[in-house]
């Protein structure tokens, strides 16, 4: 199999429209795992919905979609370790993001 990019996480960031905060400045570009150098990837984009679930509208938040890639020659169905890896890796960085930052990740593990 040639080298492919394939998604390991996907999903948003969101964050209030008040704080100075942007996630493509403040988290790493890309994470070196055991195996594979990952892209993390923050882009701008509409929110994907309404309101939250408390009711709360989207709109007084800017959302951002996650992606974290790889470049590999690897079967994507055979990749879910790295995709947990990357999600061990994260967990403390999205933690330690200011108060009011939101975010929702799910394994993805497709060939884009």
């Amino acid at each position: 199999m040639s080298p492919q990019a394939v998604r390991l996480l996907q999903g948003y960031l969101w964050v209030p429209r008040e704080l100075d905060w942007d996630p493509a400045l403040e988290l790493p570009p890309v994470l070196a795992l055991e195996e594979a150098e990952v892209s993390l990837l923050a882009d701008s984009v509409a929110p994907p919905f309404a309101f939250f679930d408390d009711g709360t509208p989207t709109a007084t938040q800017r959302f951002y979609q996650l992606t974290a890639l790889v470049i590999t020659d690897r079967d994507p169905n055979a990749l879910h370790p790295w995709a947990a890896e990357l999600e061990e890796w994260l967990g403390p960085l999205l933690e330690a993001t200011p108060a009011g930052v939101g975010w929702l990740l799910f394994e993805d593990l497709r060939a884009l």
